[in-house]
């Protein structure tokens, strides 16, 4: 039996304050530090900002650029309304939201914020791990930042921090989240934002482990939306990122968490995969060394990252044949069955979107707008495209096959066949997507995708504070001053 361990420490609470707990812990910590999820809180709690390589914080900023632009441009929505109706039942706080007026108790924030940056489904990616990695990590760190009175400095190396951990436990799953029904955004993020919350909290090694392991009970997100293309998706960032704040405060008070969260019998990769190939080392590996937030791609459409391969190919083939949509007799799309499984079924729901949010996630919509329209933004999500009969008549001439030549799970491969009125075929293949880290969006372009997104809901003068507060994450002062800056 392992000799109880008491331990006096100053812990900070959500809402800001610091009060002196008597703890009573029965793990060792050896033992607790023997775990992947040791490894990475031993990681977590030694890093230096200053350890953070420069590229590694000046692309970091970029992605924030690109998730605030997005929680901006997202108020605009319904969905976005309805959530802070919902979450404004709960209660009000003195923590921020981005793009709104409003202030919230730290989670429900945290929840919040993660609806609004992820709810157009145009945030950025981390391609191998097919997860969205900023949309819980930034809330998750903005809110525990926010509470504990923490500097921009320690708020930007904390998120950087969640990226990375978020990215890790997506790359273990090995591409098979999605096969079986779970979104990774949802379970990886949960592990992020533990991390990124219990650095924040000023946890040591063994705390950030605990928080790992408490939040391995909270990991989840299910992909039945897909079947009647409800909401639920849009909130599972901001879930994760509460869930990290959760367990890094029961963490912070003593409560344990399973070591062996990840690679034990009835650790995440064995529950969630079910006997499926992962790789829960992966988790633990190269920590310091290799920066996945580095591969994290931006996405340059409003569209599901799964389907990006798909409309440059029909827009290759437009602009280099010249065609209309009338040219077009038959489409042949061939993607990976996996990812073939979220953008292809069931088929009438495809072929048909019943709302944007359907639109976002359909192959032939997406092939059959490019080729119709001859571009694809967010003007290709509204009613009047929607309803648009060339469209919708050109999405039901599409036929998917499995693509056997693909690079998925590292890349999103797409290849777009046309069988035109005149008797040829042409073909084009995209390999690995755009945004993707061999084909990365360069920072300038973030910036004009920046402005682009937050020019729907806010003026120029909004633009430019957000923008000098977002790039100047890392300064020194105070991470309140930026959540306030980043409001509506």
């Amino acid at each position: 039996m392992p000799r109880p361990v008491d331990r006096a420490r100053d812990h900070g609470r959500l809402d800001g304050t610091v009060e002196e707990t008597t703890v009573t812990l029965d793990s060792p910590p050896r033992a607790a530090l023997a775990s992947l999820a040791g490894r990475v809180g031993e990681f977590a709690a030694d890093l230096r900002p200053d350890e953070v390589p420069d590229e590694v914080l000046e692309r970091a900023r970029h992605l924030v650029l690109d998730a605030v632009g997005l929680a901006f441009a997202s108020t605009a929505y319904p969905f976005a309304r309805l959530a802070r109706d919902a979450l404004g039942r709960l209660g009000s706080g003195d923590h921020p939201v981005l793009g709104m007026p409003d202030r919230l108790e730290a989670r429900d924030a945290a929840v919040l914020n993660g609806v609004l940056v992820h709810g157009m489904d145009f945030d950025d990616t981390h391609i191998p791990a097919v997860t969205h990695v900023s949309a819980a990590a930034l809330p998750a760190a903005i809110s525990a930042a926010t509470a504990a009175g923490a500097t921009t400095r320690e708020l930007l190396t904390a998120y950087v921090l969640g990226v990375e951990v978020s990215a890790r436990v997506g790359l273990g799953g090995a591409g098979g989240f999605h096969d079986v029904g779970y979104h990774p955004t949802a379970v990886a993020g949960a592990f992020g934002s533990a991390v990124a919350a219990g650095r924040l909290a000023g946890l040591d090694a063994r705390g950030i482990a605990a928080a790992q392991g408490i939040v391995g009970s909270m990991a989840s997100g299910l992909l039945e939306f897909l079947a009647d293309g409800a909401w639920t998706k849009r909130l599972h960032p901001g879930w994760a990122a509460m869930a990290g704040l959760t367990a890094a405060s029961f963490a912070g008070v003593g409560w344990t968490g399973p070591g062996a969260v990840y690679e034990g019998r009835f650790g995440l990769y064995a529950t969630h995969l079910a006997g499926r190939e992962s790789r829960p080392e992966a988790v633990g590996e190269d920590l310091g060394t290799r920066w996945e937030l580095m591969r994290t791609a931006v996405k340059p459409y409003p569209i599901c990252h799964f389907n990006h391969a798909f409309a440059d190919a029909a827009l290759t083939l437009r602009t280099e044949h010249d065609l209309r949509a009338d040219d077009v007799v038959a489409v042949r799309a061939a993607i990976h069955p996996v990812p073939g499984k979220v953008v292809c079924e069931p088929p009438e729901s495809k072929w048909e979107p019943r709302d944007e949010y359907d639109a976002k996630f359909s192959l032939p919509y997406t092939v059959a707008a490019a080729l119709v329209r001859g571009r694809f933004t967010l003007a290709e999500l509204e009613d009047d495209a929607l309803g648009d009969r060339a469209i919708l008549d050109l999405a039901r001439k599409v036929e998917v096959t499995a693509d056997h030549e693909g690079a998925f799970p590292r890349a999103y491969s797409g290849f777009v066949e046309l069988e035109l009125r005149d008797g040829r075929r042409v073909s084009h293949r995209e390999q690995v997507n755009r945004g993707h880290d061999e084909r990365p969006l360069t920072n300038e372009e973030i910036v004009a995708k920046y402005h682009d997104t937050i020019s729907r809901v806010a003026d120029g003068a909004v633009a430019r504070r957000v923008q000098e507060a977002v790039l100047g994450l890392g300064d020194g002062t105070p991470a309140r001053d930026f959540a306030e800056a980043c409001r509506g």
